[in-house]
């Protein structure tokens, strides 16, 4: 009898892990997502919304972000953020920002060790120095490898212009 009610015990198990198996995940936290989920990236994310890129970096991706902070911006010329905000200046704020996506994902130990130049989806490239820590065009990377489902954001110091 315990033998019997062992095997179905089993055999249920099976069938619910199966079944959990193929049910729809939480597709979790798009890059956007992420971003407007952290109070330190409150200018980024206006920035990216002023651009009209939220559309963008909430497809399918992959990208990978290197994404400054509050304090970053706050490095720049005194006015510069609010400049870049206005409608007007619509095309140069689409042009820096894009400046700090990479049409593709690249996690940390992807570029320990290295020195690399990669395009941005701006159309420039970027120096990426992963041999003492991270830089990328000498804005340090501060916190790393924050995943995605349609990418990874790093978290940079500096504003970094094309």
């Amino acid at each position: 009898m315990n033998r019997r009610f062992a095997l179905k015990a089993t055999a249920l198990a099976a069938v619910a892990a199966f079944a959990a198996a193929c049910a729809p995940m939480d597709d979790g936290d798009d890059i956007v997502d992420i971003a407007s989920s952290n109070p330190d990236f409150s200018t980024l994310v206006a920035a990216v919304s002023a651009a009209g890129l939220v559309d963008t970096l909430k497809s399918d991706g992959p990208f990978t972000v290197f994404a400054p902070t509050n304090a970053a911006f706050e490095k720049l010329p005194a006015g510069t953020v609010e400049t870049l905000l206005k409608p007007e200046n619509k095309d140069q704020l689409v042009s820096i920002l894009t400046y700090h996506v990479v049409p593709a994902a690249v996690t940390s130990d992807q570029l320990a060790g290295k020195r690399l130049s990669v395009t941005t989806v701006e159309g420039s490239k970027v120096h990426v120095d992963g041999t003492d820590g991270v830089t990328v065009d000498g804005a340090t990377v501060t916190a790393a490898d924050i995943i995605a489902t349609n990418g990874v954001i790093h978290v940079i110091d500096s504003v970094i212009l094309p």
